[in-house]
């Protein structure tokens, strides 16, 4: 015994047992890595079918079994349930987005297949991004991990009249034009609609901005020509923007390459955006009567803007139906709540909606209707830590500027 104990080569065994450790550990982490899709579509499925079962949505009847081996004694025939109809439910998980078509078949419940969000948003702990009913079946389409998609001011991009915000989430400003923002102090406000003004530099916009509190906006206008904080310039600025909107109508029709239902890009236009943080704090400052002629004038704006390339941006903390009336707020097409907002709130934002809404300590973190009606979660582009937005966006202006005397010498 003492002869075995003697030859053991123990550094020999301590080699195998920590490459063994190891190999364990690669083959663990690879299979995270790779495979990780295949274990959540296993957990989602097992949860649907959960679902079902839980809520009794499917149909059964109780059949006699008789036990192979006693059925010739007292109680050898028992009744067992037997599944004659379950709903046809089909998952699929790709780049983080689920999609589940349920099938419909006017059955019973046919109700509770139809709205089924709620239950999939907190127990597959995702998003709605997409409701559509088509024949026969409806369509659920739901971003998975919504945080993964958040993207960095650096990765935003715009185009052919469309805004990345998210992986997932776009503002088509062209086809569902003026934007709403709401939330309160800290909420990050402030930093989304500076995103939104350095990447609309990289494109030909020309930008209105207008800051009443005197306060982060409109530190820009050491940088930006159209900057303004004082209550009659700001008065100045919007009817202006309205009167030129209404100018460009009439001159549209006039052009030679004018095409009905064509807009501004068509004919090779520059887009127009009325950037207007706080403002029903300036309304409340303006008081009832000095307000109406106003929101007349943003009215008009928001009804006619779109074909001629008129858009607002719209920033408030709370968006009071006092300053957006007669159909104004509807005109918004793409709604974002940021922060903690209140029931109330919400319901200004989208409406009356049967959606639970959570706060969570993120800041840039809300909610978004980017037009289609559905209300999902957002999170505005990350930032880097000191980064100068009044550096950058006077570094774009000055690009814009030599680049517009370039083609004025040509």
């Amino acid at each position: 015994m003492d002869q075995i104990k003697w030859n053991i080569n123990f550094p020999f065994v301590l080699f195998s047992f920590c490459v063994t450790v190891l190999v364990c550990v690669a083959v663990a982490w690879s299979y995270h890595y790779f495979r990780i899709d295949q274990w959540k579509q296993r957990v989602h499925r097992q949860e649907i079918a959960r679902m079902l079962l839980q809520n009794g949505w499917y149909e059964s009847e109780a059949v006699q079994s008789q036990d192979s081996f006693f059925k010739d004694l007292p109680g050898g025939s028992k009744s067992k349930e037997k599944i004659t109809y379950f709903p046809k439910v089909y998952y699929t998980l790709d780049n983080g987005i689920i999609r589940i078509n349920v099938r419909i078949t006017m059955g019973k419940y046919q109700d509770q297949l139809l709205h089924l969000e709620k239950k999939l948003e907190t127990g597959l702990f995702c998003e709605l991004i997409v409701k559509e009913l088509k024949e026969s079946y409806v369509e659920y389409e739901l971003l998975y991990d919504t945080i993964g998609s958040r993207i960095s001011i650096e990765e935003m991009e715009i185009s052919n009249g469309c805004l990345k915000l998210m992986d997932n989430v776009y503002w088509e400003y062209d086809t569902l034009p003026h934007m709403l923002i709401a939330g309160a102090t800290g909420g990050g406000k402030t930093y989304f609609l500076l995103c939104i003004i350095w990447m609309l530099l990289h494109t030909n916009a020309v930008l209105t901005i207008l800051d009443p509190k005197n306060a982060d906006l409109a530190d820009l206008e050491t940088v930006l020509p159209d900057v303004h904080h004082r209550k009659e310039e700001m008065i100045s600025c919007i009817e202006h923007f309205c009167d030129e909107m209404l100018e460009r109508n009439e001159a549209m029709k006039r052009m030679p390459g004018y095409k009905t239902g064509e807009n501004y890009a068509y004919l090779g236009l520059e887009p127009h955006f009325l950037v207007f943080d706080e403002y029903v704090a300036f309304m409340n400052l303006l008081g009832n009567k000095a307000s109406m002629p106003v929101m007349e004038k943003l009215n008009q704006i928001a009804m006619l803007g779109r074909q001629s390339g008129y858009f607002i941006i719209l920033a408030c903390q709370r968006p009071d139906a006092k300053y957006l009336q007669d159909g104004m707020r509807d005109q918004f097409n793409f709604r974002v709540a940021l922060g903690r907002m209140s029931e109330l709130g919400y319901s200004m934002m989208f409406g009356e909606q049967d959606k639970d809404f959570f706060f969570k300590r993120t800041k840039g973190r809300g909610y978004v209707d980017a037009g289609n009606g559905v209300i999902s979660e957002f999170y505005t582009p990350l930032v880097p830590k000191g980064y100068d937005f009044l550096r950058e966006i006077g570094k774009l202006q000055r690009q814009r500027v030599g680049q517009h005397k370039e083609r004025i010498e040509e």
